[in-house]
């Protein structure tokens, strides 16, 4: 049976995770599954580019019309929702827990990818592929507010041309900044802005062993090498405000599968959205902005 968990209640009431042992697992299972979400798909975050710098880069990825879109779901035709965890919160032990630094780019004006899972207490890498300057604020959530996890500036690579405009499409490596995530004790979720360009945005998941998948455009997901056993297997979308869970039971060598269904998110879920005002548009800055999405056209 699924159970829908408040999001706060659950990180406000986490247990203490458990060491996890590193065992020989011969005979494991795999968890498969898709995650739909129903209803229409949810107004996407506006923002207006003359309000924040570098709108002419920044623009290549917009409307056309001066605005860019934060653009939180991705949704198949058949209501697959990408870029869901998936993760066994109880795995105290199984497979080897090898875990390289998760990369994180800034590219575009944009922090890819949109979702990642780190190990707790390990190091993210931020890494800016843009001819601009930005700035990483990371803030661990949570009911009783964020808490700064870092604030750094992120550097461009100095090769860059000084004369950025719509048609320009290089990217080159800055310097890789190396923060590590050390998240309060039974929290586990994480966001990421840049201070200069609010529409980026990054959302991360910590985790406390190796059983975890972030579903595919189609919205499926496969967790292989699972011990046999009874699970408590989770599924977490960071716009969706909810957390779902399930008691899943794997067999050896065997197939166990899991389906998640979300339903879209209702009403206003923020103040950024586009609203047509002549006091905020290209003229309001007394001189001509060329604002060209010729990178990406984006739909309201």
């Amino acid at each position: 049976m699924t159970r829908t968990i408040v999001l706060a209640a659950m990180l406000a009431c986490a247990a203490p995770a458990l060491a996890y042992e590193e065992i020989s697992v011969s005979d494991g299972g795999i968890i498969s599954g898709k995650v739909t979400i129903a209803g229409s798909k949810p107004t996407a975050k506006g923002f207006n580019l003359i309000t924040f710098p570098d709108p002419v880069y920044c623009g290549r990825i917009s409307t056309g019309t001066g605005w860019r879109i934060l653009d939180e779901f991705a949704i198949a035709p058949d209501g697959g929702l990408k870029d869901v965890v998936v993760f066994l919160a109880d795995a105290q032990r199984g497979k080897p827990f090898a875990f390289a630094p998760s990369t994180i780019e800034a590219r575009d004006c944009r922090f890819l990818p949109f979702v990642t899972v780190v190990k707790d207490r390990s190091d993210v890498v931020v890494m800016n592929m843009d001819p601009v300057m930005h700035d990483i604020q990371a803030y661990e959530t949570s009911r009783l507010g964020p808490r700064v996890l870092f604030n750094t500036p992120l550097p461009m690579n100095p090769h860059h041309r000084r004369d950025v405009g719509a048609d320009s499409h290089q990217h080159l490596a800055g310097e890789p900044m190396t923060q590590q995530i050390h998240m309060t004790k039974g929290r586990r979720i994480f966001v990421m802005q840049c201070g200069f360009h609010a529409y980026m945005e990054s959302w991360g998941m910590a985790i406390d062993n190796p059983y975890y998948a972030v579903t595919g455009k189609d919205g499926t997901f496969s967790i292989p090498d699972v011990p046999p056993g009874e699970y408590t297997l989770v599924a977490w979308h960071p716009q969706v405000q909810t957390m779902q869970e399930r008691k899943i039971i794997v067999m050896a060598k065997g197939t166990a599968t899991a389906s998640f269904a979300f339903k879209t998110p209702m009403g206003r879920r923020s103040a950024h959205e586009i609203v047509e005002n002549p006091h905020y548009g290209m003229e309001s800055l007394g001189r001509t902005v060329d604002i060209r999405p010729t990178l990406e056209l984006q739909k309201p």
